[in-house]
């Protein structure tokens, strides 16, 4: 258990480091802490952004969008290797995520699939923003891995921890794929080097994307909405869930793995991004039973297999 740094601590960290920083605005005081407790902090989240030019990517994390006010993390690391200081506190990064992964990164231990979404991530994480379109084409920059590597080596000296306090993503909530690029477990050896780890974290296979089976996830969808309380029937519903908030069509307090009236209504308008005009009606292509090729598309954008 950590007690967060100080943002004073955490900027000399970042410098000692040999990081080149840009503070932006009031970042020491930009946070969401009404909105909850920050700390104990635990570990380091690595994300990419999925946008495009240094000076528009640092205003979106900095100021957020709509449905998720900023800031978006602590700090923006650009192609450049600059990092830009954009929030200090709860920042909305890492949304809900696995707590048998989170246990794992406290005991710095390797790290189980993240298939579950129960547990606050933005109380217990740093996050770092990195300018990348997250398409596995977009190229990273030497100069930006190594402020990566730099800026999560800063932040684990100054609490006492090693590289395993080091995740992505993707190894923290189902359906992300961030970062996209470069594995996390070739970073953590990088890491592991610069704090000159006696036994480096090994280099391990990337984690297999999540699986949704659909005829599955129907039986849920034709049944769960009918059903009392919030059972959960299928336990892929999450990731599914997970993805339609990603999108911005389900609350995240709905994101429970019961496929309830909430998801069929979300689920309907993803199919009608899909097929506009299509029908809501039972049997229409846009009423909220998951088809092959609209969960197909989800998870193609969302980091998740389909099994038929």
């Amino acid at each position: 258990m950590a007690t967060p740094l100080s943002a004073a601590a955490f900027l000399a960290a970042l410098k000692a480091e040999g990081l080149t920083v840009v503070e932006v605005g009031d970042w020491r005081d930009h946070n969401r802490n009404h909105m909850g407790p920050w700390g104990p902090v635990h570990g380091v989240l690595i994300h990419h952004t999925v946008t495009h030019g240094s000076a528009r990517t640092v205003d979106i994390c900095r100021h957020g969008y709509a449905g998720l006010p900023g800031p978006l993390c602590h700090g923006v690391i650009t192609k450049d290797g600059r990092v830009h200081l954009v929030g200090y506190g709860r920042a909305n990064h890492a949304g809900l995520g696995d707590d048998d992964v989170l246990r794992a990164v406290i005991a710095e231990e390797p790290l189980p699939p993240d298939d579950e979404a129960n547990t606050d991530g933005n109380r217990h994480f740093y996050g770092f923003e990195c300018e990348n379109l997250g398409d596995g084409d977009d190229p990273w920059p030497a100069a930006q891995l190594e402020a990566i590597e730099k800026a999560a080596a800063a932040v684990c000296r100054a609490h006492g921890w090693n590289e395993r306090s080091v995740i992505g993503h993707l190894e923290w909530q189902p359906g992300k794929v961030d970062p996209r690029g470069f594995t996390m477990a070739s970073m953590r050896s990088r890491i592991g080097k610069r704090l000159g780890s006696k036994t480096p974290a090994p280099e391990l296979p990337a984690p297999k994307r999540p699986v949704v089976d659909l005829s599955e996830l129907v039986k849920a969808a034709r049944t769960n909405p009918t059903m009392q309380g919030t059972p959960v029937t299928y336990s892929g519903t999450r990731i599914v869930e997970a993805a339609l908030v990603d999108a911005g069509l389900l609350s995240k307090q709905r994101l429970d793995g019961h496929f309830g009236s909430d998801t069929v209504a979300a689920y309907s308008q993803w199919q009608l991004t899909l097929y506009p005009g299509a029908s809501t009606r039972p049997g229409g292509a846009a009423d909220g039973i998951p088809g092959k090729d609209s969960l197909r598309r989800l998870g193609a954008r969302h980091g998740f297999d389909v099994k038929d």
